[in-house]
């Protein structure tokens, strides 16, 4: 997948009116915090940052341009009027490319198993797997291929094909799925 970069602004006012103010231009207000945890002030373009946002998830890093600053940063948090359909204002996190990061992220199945088509029924434990990697190794989404389970097989986490460059801090042996008859 092809790296989102999204362009930004420092800006200096606070405030509602000053939000208001900048949401009516057609931005909307921003802060980005770094791996220290200090905090920037940024506007950035409201259709340019809905476009990326419609794309990404919690894993997907973004290249942040901010006045040709560079910085690698997740969609921490929106803000979100469900009423006028827009976002109001976004926090993002910026990383430091070397420094390692733990994420507890959802496993998605894929697949229908042998053991389902010959009359078994399929049981999900809804597990979530705990990783340690730098950022630029963090999967945007984590896949069982569950397509050859027969009845009585399970798929635990150890099974996952992750790369080498991923540290597992789940217990491998925890059931994803399994088939029963």
């Amino acid at each position: 997948m092809e790296q989102l970069v999204l362009k930004a602004a420092k800006r200096t006012e606070t405030g509602k009116a000053a939000a208001k103010k900048i949401r009516e231009s057609g931005k909307i207000p921003a802060v980005v915090y770094n791996h220290k945890g200090e905090s920037t002030m940024l506007t950035v373009d409201e259709a340019e940052f809905t476009k990326v946002w419609k794309q990404a998830t919690a894993t997907t890093l973004i290249c942040l341009d901010v006045e040709g600053t560079k910085y690698q940063a997740f969609i921490k948090d929106t803000e979100y009027d469900i009423i006028s359909n827009k976002n109001l204002h976004v926090d993002f996190h910026a990383v430091d490319d070397d420094q390692k990061i733990r994420r507890v992220m959802k496993i998605q199945t894929t697949g229908t198993p042998i053991g389902v088509r010959e009359g078994g029924f399929l049981l999900t434990t809804g597990a979530t797997i705990k990783l340690e990697c730098t950022p630029k190794n963090l999967p945007v989404r984590i896949v069982a291929d569950i397509d050859s389970l027969k009845i009585g097989d399970s798929f635990k986490i150890k099974d996952l094909n992750l790369s080498k460059e991923i540290k597992v801090l789940s217990d491998p042996e925890t059931i994803i799925v399994s088939v029963r008859a």
